[in-house]
């Protein structure tokens, strides 16, 4: 057993003669010589990496903190908008011309657009759109399209209730005008973004505007707010501006030219109401106009404000600030005598005619009768720079200082280029023009005992001193022959009113086309002072293109004064200053035909 053993211990393990013997300390592999660059640009290489990657750290970290914070927040946190409430505009009274009211406005996102072919077809109708309008709306962005803004709330209501994933509803506010067409030209409009875009909305749209508000949020994965985060910036809502005007002489002065547009078969009319105390704009009305909240398919016709906007040749009314001048360097008094026979008078070959020959006349009867040569002859003592400077004092030729778009100058060329036959037909209205605002404006020289004042078309109760152009004597001298011009015999008796004394002065003239005159085409208006005896308010009418048979400014404009008056000083509370004599109301009096 000994014996065994130990040749047991002897012999190898089965498979130990086949496996052979290898030194590895001897491979010529692993015997050859690493050059030593590799090691140490590896090793520099993980160095490098983990200094880009530290610095990448420090970046992130410390030196582009914020901006990768807002980039984590712009995941979940939003600024959403505060609107602020735009400013009411009010009358005189109080009540209201134009405010903001909420309402819906539709939106999608297409990309999370879901409805069977009912709904969409459905929905299409309810915007009404087409299929192809819809689907081109929703192809614009993935993200964002509005459907409609400053819906009814009855078409979001139904739009909401087809239950179409992926659109939702805003509240926005919708711009409001109770009065209509009848102010439409005064308060203007805005657009759907709440931006003023004419009248007094885009006169004071800073003022109106305000300033909106924010508040950030977080927000889920739906769109769903979580809570509010840091502090929200309130709204500021724009301030009210407190107009001049009074809503109901508005609305019956608007009543008024559009009447009288449609019995002459007028092209359009304006009406001009004025404050002779404050100067303050009481009424400006024009037709055609439109309503401020549907604006579709409008034409320029209707936007112009052509009180403020158009000009025309103010013809017979200038005559007035003529004999006013004339008395005011004592050349003339009330009862001087001009002869106006044979009716005709001959300027540098030029020869200016009445439309009936009077014969001799007073001042005041020129002016009554509405005299051209009479008025020519007074001019023609003046120096052209008189009469340049006398109609720039009253406001022909300059810009009306009126906070508001679009008020015209008009033409007033320099004195020196006049000839004397351009001076004696400026002296009857031809060779200027002037806005019917400007127009009434002059006026106020007359009733506010000579002094010209400041209009407004903000409130300001107050009365207002202005320019001295003339003697309260004079302005009283002419306001007496402005009261002749309404009575019998003048050229105005329409323009009597009930209860009240009046003056003014009838213009009728040919409308300029090109260079020239249009044959049967005129404007016809009438600018006249009530009371008389104490004067509160000015009144200023235009027809323009009268094509019923009638247009003479004594039958076309001056009955539009006439109840104009009468209804303003009844709404101010004006008692009546003269006896309503029934003779005066029943008869008709022809008006006597004007010199062009």
């Amino acid at each position: 057993m000994n014996w065994l053993e130990g040749m047991a211990k002897k012999r190898p393990p089965p498979g130990a003669a086949m496996v052979r013997s290898v030194n590895y300390a001897s491979s010529p592999l692993l015997a050859s010589k690493t050059p030593p660059w590799r090691s140490k640009f590896l090793v520099a290489m993980v160095g490098l990496g983990f200094c880009v990657l530290i610095g990448r750290a420090a970046y992130v970290q410390i030196v582009g903190q914020s901006f990768f914070l807002k980039q984590g927040e712009i995941r979940y946190a939003r600024t959403l908008e505060l609107p602020a409430s735009r400013g009411r505009i009010i009358d005189r009274n109080g009540l209201i011309l134009a405010a903001s009211v909420p309402v819906p406005s539709l939106w999608a996102i297409p990309k999370d657009f879901e409805a069977d072919k009912a709904q969409r077809t459905k929905l299409a109708r309810l915007l009404g759109m087409t299929g192809k309008e819809l689907e081109a709306k929703l192809a614009d962005s993935p993200n964002f399209v509005w459907l409609r803004r400053q819906a009814d709330e009855a078409l979001a209501k139904e739009v909401l209730a087809l239950g179409v994933k992926g659109v939702h509803q805003v509240r926005e506010y919708k711009r409001k005008y109770p009065e209509g067409e009848a102010a439409a030209h005064v308060v203007g409009f805005t657009n759907v973004e709440d931006k003023g875009q004419e009248g007094i909305e885009l006169a004071f749209q800073q003022d109106l505007s305000g300033r909106d508000g924010t508040r950030r949020v977080i927000k889920d994965r739906l769109g769903r707010v979580v809570e509010d985060i840091g502090d929200s910036v309130q709204p500021v809502d724009g301030r009210d501006i407190e107009l001049s005007i009074d809503s109901k002489v508005q609305f019956y002065a608007y009543q008024r030219i559009r009447d009288a547009v449609a019995e002459h078969k007028a092209k359009a009319g304006s009406v001009v109401v004025l404050d002779a105390q404050t100067g303050e704009v009481l009424a400006l009305s024009n037709f055609p106009s439109f309503t401020p909240s549907e604006r579709k398919n409008l034409s320029g016709a209707q936007l112009r404000n052509r009180a403020l906007t158009d000009t025309f040749e103010p013809g017979s009314t200038m005559k007035p600030f003529i004999a006013a001048w004339a008395m005011e360097t004592g050349r003339v008094t009330p009862n001087t005598v001009i002869q106006t026979a044979p009716g005709s008078i001959n300027i540098t070959g030029s020869t200016i005619r009445d439309a009936h020959p009077h014969g001799a006349l007073t001042v005041a009867e020129v002016i009554q009768k509405s005299s051209n040569v009479g008025t020519v002859k007074m001019a023609m003592q003046m120096q052209p720079r008189e009469m340049w400077e006398l109609f720039t004092q009253v406001g022909f030729g300059q810009k009306p200082q009126l906070a508001f778009p679009g008020a015209v100058t008009g033409r007033l060329r320099p004195y020196k280029t006049w000839r004397p036959i351009e001076q004696a037909t400026m002296s009857y209205g031809y060779g200027l023009s002037a806005s019917l605002f400007q127009l009434a404006r002059a006026y106020t020289v007359f009733a506010h005992d000579g002094e010209l004042i400041p209009a407004s078309l903000v409130k300001n109760p107050q009365p207002t001193g202005g320019l001295r152009v003339l003697s309260p004597k004079t302005a009283q001298a002419v306001r007496e022959m402005l009261h002749m011009v309404t009575a019998q015999g003048g050229t105005a008796p329409k323009a009597q009113a009930i209860g009240y004394s009046v003056g003014g002065k009838t213009g009728t003239a040919y409308k300029q086309e090109g260079k020239g005159y249009a044959e049967k085409k005129y404007r016809s208006w009438f600018v006249g002072i009530a009371p008389i005896s104490n004067p509160r308010i000015v009144v200023a009418v235009m027809v323009d293109e009268p094509s019923n048979g009638k247009y003479f400014g004594g039958d076309v404009a001056a009955p539009v004064f006439s109840e104009v008056v009468q209804q303003t000083l009844r709404t101010l509370g004006v008692p009546p200053d003269i006896e309503v004599r029934p003779q005066i109301v029943a008869q008709s009096i022809p008006a006597e035909e004007e010199s062009f």
